[in-house]
Parts: structure tokens; C-alpha cells; sequence
């Protein structure tokens, strides 16, 4: 029988995990010069997790949730997002009494049944962070800024930062009956899922996928027009901040979040790139959400960005890194004797942290130097009965040619001196 990797899911192999390795450290790195720490969750939760979490009339929880019951006859779900997660640990793990704000992140893999395109997978990976605990628009244009930084130290160019208010509870009600107002005479034309939206949450009706488009959505009344005061007051702030940083941005009153507990800031970082148009990361504030999840009433904002999305956006710029060369020696031997020699000195090379290899598969001395040349290993050390007679070997510089004679005894220090 022959096996295969499941639709919607990737093998991320040895010849470009480096360029994973590289998002990962640079990400958790831009994170913790703020001060975030990073957390790690489970893969599945409770089902009704995800369906207060996520929202039970979204796309998500209706249509692309992994769900099974376990055999303890338990709703089980692997996580489609990481957000809900983050929320039921700060919660459990009493991190509400914590000092203000809390400041997490994490590197996930995450799961959901969708269609297949380029760069979307049914178990992909995610970066994100969430903050609790403050409520001004200053945290917004921190975690805004995080994602500006993460964007240059990764070298990424073009990426316009998108932003709107979806205000709070008190406005979005007052907003929604003049949205039912608009939508009410063209319903019909409007496809299966938004005339569902209609009665259970109008709003997602502007961020649908196959009307969105429509002049019916194009028209209508914009939310960000129809602010309380105080939304007005956070949305300004913001503008404020993110003026202070430099980070420029556009007002795009079509970005919205759907479910209730979502309030004031939304925003979206867009490759302007072309043949790479799209969304990269997505966040918003969700300060309703501790409290639907039974928590203590605590303000919220975070953001997800898909990792694949990202890669290939480093790529369509040329930004990706170069394969770092991890072996830096290797160690050639002549005769079974010069083997244990070879052996031991590549254990105390790799116990001084320098990457080497030596032969395990009985090649002849030719073939260890062609299978050093493909590995394109820097550093070559030969290592034969005339050299453990002598006391000292040649190493060998593969770029120039240059040889350097060193005792046998001396080759950590020298390594760690010149070629690590």
C-alpha cells in the first residue's frame, strides 16, 4: 500500500525548513524586544470552546471545524484558530490577576476544512499574540507596530497597513438596523449565506466573499460614519499613535469582525505586491470576549498571520534567506585506526558547538571527498596513519584552496578560532 500526505497538508522538508526557522526566530525575537512571552496551547479543545470563541455563525465553526467526539463520548475539536485557545488558559491559568497588560504570542499549527488554494492549507501554520488587560488605543498601535517591525526585519516591502473602528455594542446595534434598512430590498439577490446573516448578524454581510463585490455591499452605510463618541475618541487616538510612529496606514471601512464581543479596532497588513495581492495578518479588538467565555470583563486585541501566506510573499520579493551551512568540517579518513581518531575528534568538535561530519558508510577515500564536495561542507580535515604518526593534520580551506597545518590535539581551539 502506498501512503501519501493527506489533501491540505505539506511536508515542510530539510531543504527549506531554514526559511521556517528563520520566520520563527525573527517573529519570537521582534515579540519579546516588546515584552510578550510566548505561550504554548493544546491542539484540541472542547468544541463549545471554539463555538463561543470563534463565533457559532461564522464560516469557521459552521462549515471548517475538525470536530469528533472522543471515547470518553467528549465534543472534541482541533484548533481552526489561536485566539480562543490563549483566552480559556488566561483565564484558567488565573493570569487575571496578573500585572496589566498581558502580553502573549505563539507559533501555531491550526486546522480547518477549506477549499484549497495557493498558500491555504487545511492544517497550516499561524503566528500570533494577544493582550489583555488595556483598554486605550495605545496597545492597538503597539501590536500594529509589531507586525510593522516583524514585516522590515524580515525585509518585506509594500505591505500597506489597512484599519478601521466597528465600534462597540451601543453604536454596532444602532448601526445593524440601518444596515437591515439597506439590505431589505435587494435581499433576494443576495446569495444563501448573507440572507442567513440578515436576522442573526448583518454586519458579516459587508465581508462576503461572493457579494462583497456588489454595488448592493459597496453602498452601504459605512459603520465607521456612525461612532459613538467614545469609539470616535479611540479611533482618533489611534490615528494619533500610529502618526507618532510613522507607521502609515489607510482607512478601509470594509474591514469588518462579525461577532459581538469584537469592538473598536480592526486592521489588516495587504501585500500591494503584484501577483501576491492579499491579506498576510488580520486582528481587532475583542473586549467581549474573556467575559462570554465566563472570565472576568477584561479588554482584549491580537492578530494571526498565516505563515505560508508569508513565505510566499518573501519569496515573490527575493527575501528569503540564504540555506545557513551548518556542518562546517568534515573529517576524512585513510585507514580503520585514522576512523576512531575521526570519530572522537567529531565528538569533541560537536561537544564545542562546530558542526562536522565524518564517513558511517564505509566509502573509500574518494568517495568521501566527492560526498564532501556535494555537501558542499567548507573544511576538510584528512586524517591518515602519516598524520597520526605526526601528530598533525592539514585543514583545508574548500573556497581558496589555503591549508593550514594544526596538531591533532589542537584542532577544537583552532576551529572554534577560525571556522565556526
Amino acid at each position: 500500500m502506498k501512503f501519501s500526505a493527506q489533501k491540505g497538508t505539506k511536508d515542510i522538508l530539510p531543504s527549506e525548513i531554514y526559511r521556517w526557522q528563520k520566520a520563527e526566530q525573527t517573529f519570537a525575537s521582534v515579540c519579546h524586544s516588546f515584552g510578550y512571552e510566548e505561550i504554548r496551547i493544546p491542539t484540541f479543545e472542547q468544541t463549545d470552546l471554539f463555538a463561543r470563541g470563534v463565533g457559532d455563525t461564522t464560516d469557521v465553526v459552521t462549515k471548517e471545524m475538525y470536530t469528533f467526539e472522543d471515547k470518553g463520548g467528549r465534543s472534541i475539536t482541533l484548533r481552526p484558530e489561536g485566539t480562543a485557545g490563549v483566552a480559556r488558559s488566561f483565564i484558567e491559568n488565573g493570569m487575571t490577576s496578573l500585572p496589566t497588560p498581558v502580553r502573549l504570542f505563539y507559533n501555531i499549527t491550526a486546522f480547518r476544512y477549506e477549499k484549497m488554494q495557493k498558500g491555504r492549507y487545511r492544517e497550516f501554520h499561524q503566528f500570533g499574540l494577544e493582550a489583555f488587560g488595556a483598554e486605550g488605543p495605545s496597545i492597538d498601535a503597539e501590536i500594529i507596530s509589531v507586525v510593522d517591525i516583524f514585516f522590515k526585519k524580515m525585509g518585506l516591502e509594500n505591505i500597506g497597513l489597512r484599519i478601521n473602528s466597528i465600534g462597540c455594542p451601543k453604536c454596532r446595534a444602532e448601526y445593524n438596523k440601518l444596515l437591515k434598512d439597506h439590505f431589505r430590498p435587494h435581499i433576494g439577490e443576495m446569495c444563501e449565506d448573507c440572507r442567513e446573516r440578515f436576522e442573526k448578524n448583518p454586519l458579516r454581510m459587508i465581508d462576503c466573499k461572493i457579494d462583497g463585490s456588489k454595488d448592493i455591499v459597496k453602498n452601504a452605510p459605512r459603520l465607521i460614519d456612525y461612532l459613538c463618541e467614545d469609539c470616535k475618541a479611540h479611533f482618533e487616538g489611534l490615528k494619533s499613535e500610529l502618526d507618532a510612529l510613522g507607521v502609515k496606514y489607510e482607512i478601509d471601512p470594509n474591514i469588518v469582525r462579525g461577532l459581538d464581543y469584537y469592538s473598536r479596532t480592526v486592521f489588516e497588513f495587504v501585500s500591494e505586491n503584484v501577483g501576491t495581492q492579499g491579506t498576510i495578518c488580520g486582528g481587532g479588538r475583542y473586549d467581549g470576549l474573556i467575559g462570554i467565555m465566563d472570565g472576568p470583563a477584561t479588554p482584549g486585541i491580537g492578530f494571526a498571520m498565516g505563515v505560508e501566506r508569508l513565505l510566499i510573499e518573501a519569496e515573490a520579493q527575493g527575501k528569503l534567506p540564504e540555506k545557513p551551512s551548518h556542518v562546517r568540517l568534515y573529517v576524512a579518513a585513510m585507514s580503520d585506526a585514522a576512523k576512531k581518531t575521526a570519530s572522537k575528534l567529531c565528538y569533541d568538535l560537536r561537544l564545542a558547538g562546530i558542526g562536522c561530519e565524518t564517513d558511517l558508510a564505509g566509502r573509500s577515500f574518494r568517495a568521501q571527498m566527492k560526498y564532501a564536495g556535494k555537501q558542499e561542507i567548507p573544511y576538510l580535515v584528512v586524517i591518515g596513519d602519516d598524520e597520526l604518526a605526526n601528530g598533525e593534520v592539514k585543514i583545508k580551506n574548500m573556497a581558496n584552496g589555503e591549508e593550514t597545518p594544526v596538531k591533532l590535539d589542537e584542532i577544537v581551539k583552532y576551529c572554534q578560532d577560525n571556522i565556526v
